[in-house]
């Protein structure tokens, strides 16, 4: 199938991308690297009225180093991540992910915002991002708000963000030289979506002791304090301590009830943990 008719617009700014984005009555969608946006369009899924391509906006190709965060603007690519072409503020797991999202062709389209703003609970980003308390810098005509990572994405390919708003970067904190991670997704073959996606991050500098569980066919399990899960402690051990029953609770209240889906989960979080623990 061929997508229906739709008006394309590429705007030269940001105040632009939101004219074109707010305009009453009509329904318009951002185009970025349109790795997933370009499937929806063809199959249907999606019909918008207009296509405001936002990629020659320089401000969201830019990467800002601060002295304790990063900006990564909304369209730097998953190969720009994963070639080193940004400065690291993660010791390493921004570009661990990048590598593994999907195909070389698809990483140098698609984008870091995209893949946010697109909400796919299957995909890396929402699971990553939030494992390091990264926020999104998120623009509208009212001005700029920043949005916890986490509390983007309401659902499946459901997201916080209003019609006429578009996320202008990532602000990544920026981990200390101690700090430790582990990262696992569990796909049938390289390339596809995850079927599981589990992360822990320790930074002792800061007392982040975080863990996310992703890929539940909703928003991911954010644990902000996860030493409950694995005895109270960080170390190379603490995967043999991990509390299944507690991983447990957390996948049902997300309504995570499928026993196969819930042991995916435990056993990638544990794979994570003891990755985490090696470093």
């Amino acid at each position: 199938m061929k997508s229906a008719a739709f008006e394309y617009r590429r705007a030269a700014s940001i105040e632009e991308a939101m004219t074109l984005l707010g305009e009453e009555g009509v329904f318009a969608k951002p185009l970025a690297g349109s790795q997933s946006l370009g499937p929806m369009l063809n199959l249907r899924i999606a019909q918008p009225d207009r296509l405001v391509d936002i990629t020659s906006i320089s401000e969201l190709n830019s990467v800002s180093d601060n002295r304790d965060f990063v900006d990564i603007g909304a369209c730097v690519t998953h190969a720009d991540v994963e070639d080193g072409r940004i400065v690291d503020a993660s010791m390493g797991l921004l570009a661990f992910v990048a590598r593994k999202i999907a195909y070389r062709a698809v990483r140098n389209r698609g984008t870091i915002g995209g893949s946010l703003a697109h909400s796919d609970p299957a995909a890396d980003w929402v699971s990553a991002l939030p494992l390091l308390g990264a926020k999104a810098l998120v623009v509208s005509p009212k001005g700029e708000r920043v949005l916890p990572v986490k509390s983007l994405m309401v659902s499946s390919f459901v997201t916080a963000l209003e019609r006429d708003e578009i996320i202008r970067a990532v602000r990544v904190p920026k981990a200390s030289p101690s700090a430790r991670w582990g990262f696992t997704k569990f796909n049938r073959k390289a390339g596809e979506f995850a079927h599981a996606i589990a992360g822990v991050f320790h930074d002792p500098e800061t007392a982040d002791f975080r863990v996310v569980i992703g890929a539940i066919e909703t928003a991911p399990i954010v644990v902000e304090d996860a030493s409950f899960l694995f005895g109270g402690r960080f170390d190379s051990d603490m995967h043999e301590r991990l509390d299944d029953n507690a991983v447990l609770m957390l996948l049902k209240e997300k309504n995570v009830d499928d026993v196969y889906v819930q042991q995916l989960a435990i056993t990638a979080l544990r794979r994570a943990a003891k990755q985490a623990g090696m470093k």
